[in-house]
C-alpha cells in the first residue's frame, strides 16, 4: 500500500542520518514537501535541509518559522526525531557530570519541546496536524545504552507526547510516538553494538521474537502510519517497533 502525502508539508529533525533520513526520504517519495534539520551534513534526495543546533531554542523555533514563511502555511506533520546519547557511554551515576546530563536531556526532550511549541500556533489556527515523536524502548524500560539521562529523557518525551495529545486534541492535532527497538542505523549505534561481546550481541538478537534487528526504514513506516489518515482516530499512543520483545 502506497500512502500519498502530496500537498503536505513535513518537518523532520535530525534528518541527516539514521531514522531521520529514512523518515524524510519516505515522506519525500510519497509526494510531501519535506524540510529537515541537523547539525550534520547529509540528508535524503528531495529534502530541503538546514543546519540547526537544537540546543539553541531560538534557532529551533526559527527553523519552524522559516518553513512556515517559505511555504505560506502551517506544518502538516512534525517529526521530532533529533536525540541520542551525545557520544556518552555507560558510567556510574555518581560520575555523571551536570553538563553531560543536561546535554542529553536537552538534545532529546528539550528539542522536542522547542519544536512542538513553535509549530503549535499555526497548527491550531488551521485546526489540524500530526506530531510524531521518536522515543525508544528506553521510554518504556531501562536503556541498553546504560546512559541514565538518555533513559530519563526518552521517558520524558513519552510523557510530553501524551500530555500534548490531550492539549492539542481539541484543535484536531494528533500527537503520537514511535518507540524503536535497537537498530544499527548510525555511527553511535554502531559503536554501541561493537562495544558488546559476541555473546551479548547474540542475546540481544535472541531477545527479539523475529530473531533479527530492525531497520531505519521499518521505523519510518511506523511514522508514516501515525502521520496518515489511517491513524485519524489514534492519539496519545506509543507504538513499539522492536520485532517483539
Amino acid at each position: 500500500m502506497q500512502l500519498d502525502f502530496s500537498g503536505k508539508t513535513v518537518a523532520v529533525s535530525g534528518a541527516a542520518i539514521g531514522f531521520g533520513r529514512a523518515i524524510a526520504e519516505r515522506f519525500a517519495k510519497a509526494g510531501a514537501t519535506v524540510h529537515g534539520c541537523d547539525i550534520l551534513d547529509g540528508g535524503a534526495e528531495g529534502v530541503t535541509m538546514a543546519r540547526v543546533d537544537l540546543l539553541d531554542r531560538k534557532a529551533g523555533a526559527g527553523w519552524i518559522r522559516s518553513i512556515e514563511d517559505r511555504t505560506g502555511r502551517a506544518i502538516d506533520i512534525l517529526v521530532c526525531n533529533a536525540g541520542g546519547v551525545a557520544g556518552q557511554a555507560e558510567k556510574p551515576l555518581e560520575e555523571v557530570a551536570d553538563e553531560d546530563w543536561d546535554r542529553v536531556v536537552e538534545i532529546n526532550v528539550g528539542a522536542a519541546f522547542t519544536l512542538c511549541r513553535a509549530a503549535a500556533p499555526a497548527m491550531k489556527k488551521v485546526g489540524g496536524g500530526a506530531i510524531v515523536t521518536i522515543t525508544s524502548g528506553a521510554a518504556l524500560q531501562a536503556s541498553l545504552t546504560g546512559v541514565q539521562a538518555y533513559c530519563a529523557a526518552k521517558h520524558a518525551m513519552l510523557g510530553l507526547t501524551r500530555q500534548l495529545a490531550h492539549e492539542f486534541g481539541p484543535f484536531g492535532i494528533r500527537v503520537n510516538s514511535v518507540a524503536p527497538g535497537f537498530v544499527r542505523t548510525n555511527p553511535a549505534t554502531e559503536r554501541q553494538w561493537a562495544s558488546y561481546s559476541p555473546e551479548r550481541q547474540r542475546q540481544i538478537v535472541e531477545g527479539v521474537a523475529l530473531k533479527r534487528l530492525g531497520t531505519a526504514d521499518e521505523i519510518a513506516k511506523a511514522v508514516m502510519f501515525f502521520a496518515s489518515d489511517l491513524a485519524s482516530f489514534v492519539n496519545g499512543q506509543v507504538l513499539s517497533v522492536d520485532g517483539g520483545k
